[in-house]
């Protein structure tokens, strides 16, 4: 812009993804270079959609065009599928079945793929952002449980975290395992190690260790007690051949399908996200409050407008 000395420049050099054509020509770039993208779509639901540019200049058209088939499929698959082979539908059964007569209130997703490091974190978004609620469609307060809390990382790190908790502790955890027959950087045994470990933990799970197996193995009397694992944990595996862009596409339109599955069920609106809507109006009123030059009188909670002052007060002092 300098060495053209016209802003105007801006206009015809960039793109804009948005929901608002007023917006963007007050930006400064012509909305015939808008790609549009319908308002009623959360972000959470928008990785087809004109919000995946950014992705598809990073990996490619060839590459997004194929993540877009394979989330197509999979909307094929949990369209057309009668319900007793339908994906989505039997996970988003099995979810709803560990929460509600289970008293499941957590789920581990567990990929064994470093590239899938974010996944859990992605579907935490997913998730809980859906169906974290607690009004039915109609209004009501709902008497049952809704989304437990999704979390994660990758294997085989977990296992040296928190899988203690998963195996011996007192809450009832539910894993989601995903796993790939090939490796994308395949390094001598190095995958098929991973993939033992996978299974492993799979069968650790379901059937464990019974204390008395440990004594038979010569486990004394004081330690047999520590070394046992129950078993009866919920686990779930997939297996798949490669990850590639297709099978990604298809992973998380498994999950989007199954998580409208668990809000039909549960009679609550996926589609929404009130509870972080409030926090946002709260924090742009905190915002022009933070912003005053003089500290006005505040009318929050106590505790809140402590910690305004407090922030007010040091934000300016450098060590």
């Amino acid at each position: 812009m300098q060495a053209l000395g016209d802003e105007a420049a801006v206009a015809q050099h960039f793109v804009a993804v948005s929901s608002h054509p007023e917006e963007v020509a007050r930006f400064g770039i012509d909305p015939q270079h808008m790609f549009v993208f319908w308002d009623w779509v959360g972000g959470r639901y928008s990785m087809d959609s004109a919000i995946g540019l950014s992705t598809m200049l990073a990996i490619g058209a060839e590459h997004f065009r194929a993540l877009l088939a394979g989330l197509h499929a999979m909307d094929e698959h949990f369209r057309h599928t009668s319900l007793e082979q339908n994906l989505p539908v039997l996970m988003g059964l099995l979810g709803v079945w560990n929460v509600n007569f289970l008293g499941i209130t957590a789920v581990a997703v567990l990929p064994y793929e470093q590239y899938l490091k974010r996944f859990p974190a992605y579907l935490q978004q997913l998730t809980m952002e859906s169906n974290g609620k607690h009004v039915t469609l109609g209004g009501a307060r709902v008497d049952y449980d809704t989304s437990p809390i999704y979390w994660g990382e990758p294997g085989t790190n977990g296992q040296h975290s928190f899988y203690q908790l998963i195996h011996q502790g007192t809450r009832l955890i539910a894993c989601d395992f995903i796993g790939f027959c090939q490796s994308l950087n395949p390094l001598g045994t190095q995958h098929d190690l991973l993939i033992a470990n996978l299974i492993a933990q799979g069968e650790a799970l379901a059937f464990g260790k019974r204390e008395e197996e440990w004594r038979a193995q010569g486990a004394s009397p004081t330690l047999a007690p520590h070394r046992a694992c129950e078993g009866n944990r919920p686990s779930s595996t997939l297996l798949a051949e490669r990850l590639d862009p297709f099978t990604l596409g298809t992973l998380v339109a498994l999950y989007e399908h199954s998580v409208f599955v668990q809000g039909m069920i549960w009679q609550i609106d996926p589609f929404d996200q009130w509870g972080v809507e409030l926090g946002k109006a709260l924090a742009k009123r905190i915002a022009t409050e933070i912003a005053q030059p003089e500290p006005g009188e505040l009318s929050h909670d106590s505790s809140s407008n402590t910690l305004i002052r407090r922030y007010r007060q040091h934000k300016g002092v450098r060590p």
